[in-house]
């Protein structure tokens, strides 16, 4: 039997403190704290590298476990990502395979996990004095007439299913079947689907001891049940009419480890093939195949297949998204685990505290993103590529909808994650308890009770939207600054992008900005370039590819009002259609209460000031991030009132009224009311793979490294390419055209005599337009052979 052993610690705590402070430990084949390479300078107390005979692994070792969690744990050479270890059992010990040429690098060693420093000094109490909140939470909203969260008429029924396990591919044990069924009772005809998937937890328990990440369970131990955690979430929606199943992943979590270089999903790909499994179950047990369905199934209302919501925490969530992808452009059959045909149609997506490893979400399916102000775990809120990601590259017409959740941590949305609902031992993940913001006993902090119902409000706005088709909830999801009454009181924002959004600007390299304090900056910059300076969220980076060049902003400081950031547009944009213009503007953390109007000027020079707002940066965690963008919605009444062709719109102008700010522009649309249906559609697909090479002795030798091309259609993606010396990526854009099976990936290796001259191309590939990107990572590695 193949059990993986993995002890979790029971809480996050501070920071894991090294400095001088680690105790020397022993490494198999006598390895020790500081520990190099031979011809490498001595290495920071806690790390320690050995040469193998392929290059040098590097370990860490932590001097308390670190949790298992949703964030995958990160090596750093300053901002170099150098790849994600796999840990020990005991969750102390992370250790790294990279090449001989990366190894000759390694200065300023960090690691991270979800943006956050796991091994930098131990936290200090905040003084009382400095104790305050640099900035308050925006007052309460006017409430939404419709309120999603108010439970509907009818009465709930509940049961468990276990089917036989599955063998999927790249896991050594097999995964689990198990579902938890809530449904409505007393209706009639078909219902629709919602499934839900929780994310990376222990597995694991007995009795009160820490739980572990095995599968399957040793003798003595119990599964974590995971699953059970969104029972709230479940009620509420089977109250309104909707078969719900929320499903286990124990087998997945106990074998996601990365154990492998950077090219990795995080397991996304084997949780979109168990989700997949599972509807294809039901689709089989709303046809031919009930009178075989599990009892709690055939006791439930038909499940309508052609209206299913997918909903996922944490790494549940990028397995919920991938399996969006899946299900309209399948992947690579040796990768996958279901065989099936596609009989389902995924009607959108709820995603809580999301991973994006991948940066490359469904374009078309709609989706609702939960974005927890003190998320511990999943720190730099990455799930906001959800939202950002999107961006040209479909047909726009999806809603994708990022929800700003103030004083809610990662765990609490799952009770079984919670500490006094949870059978298992569970904990608080935020990690500081002197953060006057998120610590526990902060009156900012949400209580599970209310973070668990602003969960299942949100959960259910977006089936409500997306599944129902209630166009009365959208203001709730789309920045029109509304609350869910049943929420209360907690603070929750929004902001989105699609729908009925048509385009006026978003910044790019060829953006033209003038005005005093007005400048172009770059959202993932690297060396000599100009930085927007926020951080995590919007900013959250694509695996290893820093700079990332086609992500900009305008940024504007001032010291003094009146003088203008012009922006002109590339060419003339249409608001012909709109009734208002919306910006998502950030206040970074460290700004003052910035004031401003917005204008616009036509292609015949005519002006119009629609309107003057006023923003502080959000209430700023010392773990998390918090530079998230508000929506800044003005109306064309004044446009239309001053003859401004709006057909013709040429400059967007943005005018600081107060005596300082600073904000960074993040992109500016044309909005109007409405939802119209999304209209997804099968996209060309893009795999990447990987290729070994020997170095050879001499000569250049130029290698493809493997890229799958599926589907038909043409659209355009963008390859990255890191240079193993430098760390800094060379790009290209590449055009798909219908029967293209693949797209050309050259990598060019000069051979030498050279010992410990291995070296690892890492590659990434991101949609730009009309393409779906699958597997987002691949890798050429040469092997030294001297």
């Amino acid at each position: 039997m193949h059990v993986v052993r993995t002890v979790l610690a029971t809480t996050l705590g501070v920071a894991l403190a090294l400095g001088g402070g680690a105790a020397a430990w022993a490494e198999p084949g006598g390895g020790r704290a500081g520990a190099s390479a031979p011809g490498q300078a001595p290495l920071p107390a806690g790390w320690a590298a050995h040469t193998t005979g392929s290059g040098v692994d590097l370990t860490w070792r932590a001097p308390k476990p670190v949790p298992v969690g949703g964030a995958m744990v990160e090596f750093y050479a300053g901002d170099r990502l150098l790849g994600r270890p796999w840990a020990t059992p005991d969750q102390r010990t992370f250790r790294l395979a990279i090449d001989g040429t990366t190894a000759r690098q390694l200065t300023d060693l960090q690691v991270r996990a979800g943006g956050r420093r796991l091994d930098g000094p131990a936290e200090k109490p905040v003084p009382p004095a400095a104790g305050t909140l640099r900035a308050a939470a925006p007052p309460p909203l006017p409430p939404n007439p419709v309120d999603p969260g108010t439970p509907g008429p009818y009465q709930t029924q509940s049961g468990e299913y276990a089917l036989p396990s599955v063998q999927l591919p790249g896991l050594s044990t097999p995964v689990e079947m198990q579902g938890l069924v809530v449904a409505p009772q007393g209706t009639t005809g078909q219902r629709p689907l919602v499934l839900l998937l929780h994310g990376r937890h222990g597995t694991c328990y007995r009795g009160t001891e820490e739980p572990t990440a095995d599968w399957p369970c040793p003798a003595g131990f119990t599964p974590v049940p995971n699953h059970r955690g969104y029972l709230r979430i479940q009620q509420l929606l089977a109250s309104q009419g909707y078969v719900t199943v929320s499903i286990s992943a124990n087998s997945i979590n106990a074998q996601d480890d990365a154990r492998a270089p950077v090219p990795s999903d995080g397991g996304a790909q084997a949780r979109s093939s168990l989700v997949r499994l599972h509807l294809g179950r039901w689709a089989d047990w709303a046809g031919a195949g009930r009178a075989g369905a599990p009892a709690i199934v055939q006791s439930a209302p038909v499940a309508d297949l052609s209206r299913v919501l997918l909903m996922g925490h944490s790494r549940g969530g990028e397995g919920a998204s991938r399996a969006a992808v899946d299900s309209l452009t399948p992947p690579p059959a040796d990768q996958d685990g279901y065989r099936g045909a596609v009989r389902w149609q995924v009607r959108g997506l709820a995603l809580i505290g999301p991973t994006t490893f991948g940066q490359n979400p469904a374009p078309d399916v709609p989706s609702m993103t939960i974005l927890p102000g003190c998320d511990g775990d999943v720190a730099d809120l990455e799930g906001q590529m959800y939202v950002d990601a999107t961006r040209g590259v479909g047909r726009g017409a999806a809603l994708h909808s990022s929800v700003y959740v103030f004083g809610a941590n990662h765990n609490y949305f799952n009770s079984e994650w919670t500490p006094g609902l949870s059978q298992a031992r569970s904990f608080d993940d935020y990690p500081s308890q002197h953060d006057p913001l998120c610590r526990y006993s902060s009156p900012e902090r949400l209580t599970p009770d209310t973070q668990q119902q602003v969960g299942a409000t949100y959960v259910a706005a977006a089936a409500a939207v997306f599944v129902a088709g209630n166009d009365q909830v959208r203001p709730l999801l789309d920045g029109s600054g509304v609350r869910a009454p049943s929420a209360d009181p907690a603070t929750v924002l929004s902001h989105a992008l699609g729908g009925n959004r048509t385009p006026l600007l978003v910044p790019g390299a060829s953006t033209a900005v003038s005005g005093s304090g007005a400048r172009l900056c770059q959202m993932v910059a690297g060396p000599e370039v100009a930085s927007c300076g926020g951080g995590g969220v919007h900013f959250a980076t694509f695996g290893p590819v820093r700079p990332e060049v086609e992500r900009h902003a305008v940024s504007l400081a001032w010291s003094a009002p009146g003088a203008a950031a012009t922006v002109r547009l590339p060419s003339p944009a249409s608001l012909a259609s709109a009734q208002s213009v919306a910006l998502r503007v950030v206040v970074p953390r460290t700004a003052p209460t910035s004031q401003f109007d917005v204008a616009l000027v036509d292609a015949a020079g005519r002006r119009a000031t629609l309107g003057q707002t006023t923003l502080d940066s959000l209430p700023t965690p010392s773990q998390s991030e918090s530079d998230w963008a508000r929506e800044v919605r003005m109306p064309l009444t004044n446009a239309t009132a001053a003859g401004l062709n709006l057909n013709q719109i040429a400059t967007l102008e943005l005018v600081p009224r107060s005596s300082s700010g600073w904000l960074l522009l993040i992109d500016a649309w044309g909005w109007r009311p409405g939802t119209p249906a999304p209209q997804p559609t099968a996209l060309p697909r893009v795999d990447l793979g990987e290729l070994t090479v020997v170095e050879g002795d001499s000569g250049t030798v130029t290698y493809q490294v493997p890229a799958r091309v599926t589907g038909s259609g043409t659209g355009q993606v963008r390859v990255f390419v890191v240079d193993p010396g430098t760390g800094l990526p060379s790009t290209r854009v590449v055009t798909v055209s219908p029967g293209t099976t693949t797209i050309a990936i050259p990598v060019a290796v000069t051979g030498n005599t050279q010992a410990g001259d291995g070296r690892s191309y890492v590659v990434a590939a991101k949609a730009v337009r009309g393409v779906q990107v699958g597997d987002a990572y691949g890798m050429l590695t040469v092997q030294d052979d001297d």
